[in-house]
């Protein structure tokens, strides 16, 4: 049977953190279905559909946490094939994003720190990205910063909120940033938005 490989990844239920302290184990993060023909992973009296297919290691980039220095995690996410269809599922942290080295709560902190603090692109870069070193051309601009937004208008990137729009690519970050907020957990004595953005960016994505 040809292998076919489902395009994104499933997010797991656990955070980076939990996640990199004990690795689950196989059946513990084993999807419910095969997100590419809907079949039962486990059904009830017959044999496992999604059988573990192996790891493998990807990256993360920003900081672990508001107003901490950013660094570049490697994280060990697990593989399996769909015994029906052949598809190779992945299933890794919560703030894992298909096709993004930033985590969720990486991006959504750089779009507060842009859109609602008002910081420049350079001191955005400075707290979100682990890389110290920059051509002389980028000194006093972030593309990285500039494409999240256009992807976010695009609902490429936190598909999940509503349309946004804005006359400037901060005014849409600031907008994305303070919907994004909403998704975070409440509490007694609330953070300030950007912090909330930092954390409800999983449940956002």
């Amino acid at each position: 049977m040809e292998k076919r490989s489902t395009r994104g990844i499933i997010r797991s239920a656990l955070d980076v953190k939990n996640w990199a302290a004990k690795m689950p184990t196989v059946s513990a993060v084993r999807p419910a279905r095969c997100p590419a023909c809907d079949a039962a992973s486990a059904p009830i009296g017959g044999s496992i559909v999604l059988h573990g297919h192996g790891l493998r290691v990807r990256q993360l980039r920003g900081p672990g946490a508001p107003g901490q220095e950013p660094s570049l995690v490697l994280v060990t996410v697990r593989r399996y094939e769909c015994q029906r269809c052949g598809a190779v599922v992945t299933v890794a942290p919560a703030e894992t994003l298909t096709q993004r080295l930033y985590s969720a709560a990486a991006i959504a902190w750089a779009l507060a720190l842009y859109g609602i603090s008002r910081l420049t692109s350079a001191a955005v870069r400075k707290a979100v990205s682990p890389w110290r070193v920059v051509g002389h051309g980028s000194v006093a601009r972030w593309r990285t910063l500039a494409r999240w937004c256009t992807a976010v208008a695009a609902r490429r990137l936190f598909a999940t909120l509503p349309p946004l729009t804005g006359a400037t690519a901060r005014e849409l970050a600031c907008r994305a940033a303070v919907a994004i907020s909403a998704y975070a957990i409440a509490t007694t004595e609330p953070p300030p938005l950007p912090v909330l953005a930092f954390h409800g960016a999983a449940r956002a994505a």
